[in-house]
């Protein structure tokens, strides 16, 4: 076939193959293992009920046909709300434009401030997509590592170290997957100050806002930051809506309004009757509150079922969907760790090298189970790491 372009070549997983412990664990439990899945994100229950009956009612209705660009207008009102409440300050429709999941804002955010050649920032420990995301819009960029003992909080000095002359953005998340990080707001503020000072784009992934282990503080509703920050936002985690495929990007006028013609190459919109599921899920806000005690709850009985564990030391974790564990003082190859865990004990868990390097000596623990299997994981897990450490003595 006739040679393919560099961008699409230049696509390929970053990080370590922490996904291969996660298949093999998936494979293994298929085929009848007794094997606890505890490394990907994806919920454990379905979708509320009212949302689904929404969507049917919807495609009863004949909602089959094509839709505006940037989102049905009843959605944008609704994303607008929830953007309201998510960054702290008053969002109009016309700065929203819907995704085709938090992902699809990612991409749009990116492709949205950055030509080719320019530099990005990418405050690390980071969701799997983010280097490419900047590699597919001919982009450079640079990881900053949070450190662990800091519980993975951004380091504004060592964000100013990484600074180039041509460089455009700076990509966060909080809270964080996969540490569960929630960035405090004093260092957003001095993220802020960067940006302002070097008059960059903030790109601000807050999918987990709901999850979060207390008060969310968007970057948006820092003083001089409104007209520089782009949040992306989904309603897979906080709605219970992974497979639906919907998210949303926030950002001033004239920046959404350009990425709306993107979107013209693009999605060239979104189906009709799951934006309007969608819409009606955003406001009557269908299983947000029972999402976020769930996890909440469910981080906890974790938490205090690992308590104790001395060769194992918890970094992060205030909010999100996961719990990070340093597992450096058993084992530092986290790769290693987690093949000879899931061996051993039957628990699949992600690498935490799979996220970037500040993650190296961690491992990634999902929520994403009931509490009864979490404390037997837990379990699990204390009994490998004992065990781990008299063999190797």
């Amino acid at each position: 076939m006739p040679k393919p372009s560099k961008r699409i070549t230049g696509i390929v997983p970053s990080g370590k193959d922490g996904w291969e412990v996660h298949f093999a664990a998936w494979t293994r439990r298929a085929a009848g293992e007794d094997i606890i899945v505890l490394s990907v994100g994806d919920h454990d229950f379905d979708t509320p009920s009212e949302t689904i009956e929404a969507c049917v009612n919807a495609v009863r209705g004949s909602n089959h046909h094509y839709t505006p660009l940037p989102g049905l207008p009843r959605l944008r009102k609704a994303m607008a709300a929830a953007s309201t409440a998510c960054t702290g300050i008053p969002t109009e429709p016309d700065e929203i434009i819907a995704t085709a999941g938090g992902q699809g804002a990612l991409y749009a955010a990116v492709q949205g401030v950055l030509d080719a050649g320019d530099h990005a920032i990418v405050v690390a420990p980071y969701y799997a997509t983010y280097p490419n995301t900047f590699s597919a819009a001919g982009a450079g960029f640079t990881v900053v590592e949070t450190p662990a003992e800091d519980g993975f909080q951004p380091h504004a000095d060592m964000i100013r170290a990484a600074l180039r002359p041509n460089t455009r953005a700076i990509l966060i998340n909080t809270p964080n997957n996969p540490t569960g990080a929630v960035y405090s707001r004093e260092r957003l503020e001095e993220l802020a100050e960067i940006c302002k000072e070097r008059d960059l784009w903030l790109l601000s992934d807050e999918v987990y806002w709901t999850l979060g282990g207390g008060e969310h503080i968007s970057p948006r509703s820092l003083p001089g930051m409104a007209e520089r920050t782009l949040v992306i936002n989904s309603m897979s985690k906080s709605h219970g809506m992974t497979g639906w495929r919907m998210g949303w990007l926030t950002g001033p006028k004239a920046m959404i309004a350009l990425i709306t013609d993107l979107n013209l190459v693009t999605t060239y919109g979104l189906p009709a009757f799951i934006s309007i599921a969608c819409a009606e899920a955003l406001e009557n806000h269908y299983g947000v509150k029972e999402i976020a005690e769930r996890y909440a709850a469910r981080r906890t009985v974790f938490l205090n079922a690992i308590h104790g564990a001395n060769e194992l030391t918890v970094h992060g974790s205030e909010g999100g969907m996961y719990v990070m564990l340093d597992i450096s003082a058993v084992e530092p190859d986290d790769e290693k760790f987690a093949w000879a865990l899931l061996d051993k004990e039957k628990v699949g868990v992600m690498p935490g090298s799979s996220f970037g390097e500040a993650a190296a000596g961690h491992i990634r623990i999902s929520l994403c189970q009931p509490e009864p299997v979490l404390q037997e994981a837990a379990l699990r897990v204390r009994r490998f790491a004992s065990n781990y450490r008299r063999e190797a003595a």
